[in-house]
């Protein structure tokens, strides 16, 4: 599979999926203008992961910002993780921020796996 790496900008996220190297993350603020051609590439990318995966998978949030839009695409990503076997989310948030903990709350209510509040 060959890898998606896309440089954050202001109000998009960093991403980067390498399955030949094992890196998994999504980082930055995530506000894309249109934020369904923005995720539709890394939706379909995962797609073709879960079908095989690595042994296990790290996938790790780093979101210091996300819009309404987003938040809605984010639980679709960790939808589609929820078909990789042996996955493990890690959600990254500052220490001073309670929302970013609460959104990370919220969505390990929402889906079936667990997902590991990582302070910083």
């Amino acid at each position: 599979m060959n890898p998606i790496m896309i440089s954050a900008t202001e109000d998009t996220p960093g991403i980067v999926l390498d399955a030949g190297k094992g890196i998994f993350e999504i980082s930055g603020r995530s506000l894309p203008e249109d934020v369904i051609k923005f995720y539709k590439p890394i939706l379909e990318w995962l797609d073709e992961y879960a079908q095989s995966p690595n042994d296990d998978t790290v996938f790790n949030f780093k979101l210091s910002y996300f819009n309404t839009a987003s938040s809605k695409i984010i639980l679709d990503v960790l939808m589609k993780l929820e078909a990789v076997r042996n996955i493990s989310i890690k959600w990254h948030y500052p220490e001073d921020d309670e929302d970013m903990k609460e959104a990370g709350e919220e969505y390990a209510d929402l889906v079936d796996i667990p997902i590991d509040l990582i302070e910083y």
